[in-house]
């Protein structure tokens, strides 16, 4: 059996069910405490720490930004680690359900980014080709950035793999 589920969506829909993480659209108060806590009114983008999902074995932590600096709340997007990819993390968009790229956790520099053409991007990590990465660059525009402000890169510091319960 594969490690990976056919969607990641239905591992964040199961994690917002255990009250872990706030899908879209739901209403999750330790999402909105966890913004509070983090000064969120003071910056534009931040990262979340990460959380484990057991029956999909993978990490992820939240992406939160503003397109804009005056923007009244924050959107985001859902960054990945596969223990059984470890090189990278992967950019995943809950509103659209793809994939938008990696960011290799091995690369020198302020190239690490690989961001996926559209019709690359899928809703399932195995639907896309190793050849559809593109040559590493610079992080990408905040989405829907309309100043040319870059995300900011991943912080460093993997999560630990968590004891096996069975």
């Amino acid at each position: 059996m594969s490690p990976f589920r056919p969607s990641l969506l239905a591992g964040l829909i199961a994690a917002a069910a255990a009250g872990l993480v706030c899908v879209p659209g739901a209403f999750d108060a330790a999402s909105t405490a966890e913004a509070a806590n983090a000064n969120a009114n003071a910056r534009r983008q931040y990262y979340s720490g990460w959380h484990y999902s057991a029956p999909s074995r993978y990490h992820y932590r939240v992406y939160y930004y503003k397109p804009y600096p005056t923007y009244t709340s924050y959107r985001r997007r859902y960054v990945v680690y596969y223990p059984s990819r470890p090189r990278y993390v992967y950019y995943y968009n809950p509103y659209s359900h793809r994939y938008l790229g990696r960011f290799d956790l091995e690369a020198e520099g302020e190239k690490k980014y690989s961001k996926l053409a559209e019709k690359d991007q899928k809703e399932n990590l195995e639907e896309i080709p190793e050849e559809a990465f593109p040559a590493l660059d610079q992080m990408p525009l905040i989405p829907d950035a309309e100043d040319g402000e870059r995300m900011a890169p991943l912080p460093e510091g993997l999560p630990e793999e968590p004891d096996d319960e069975d």
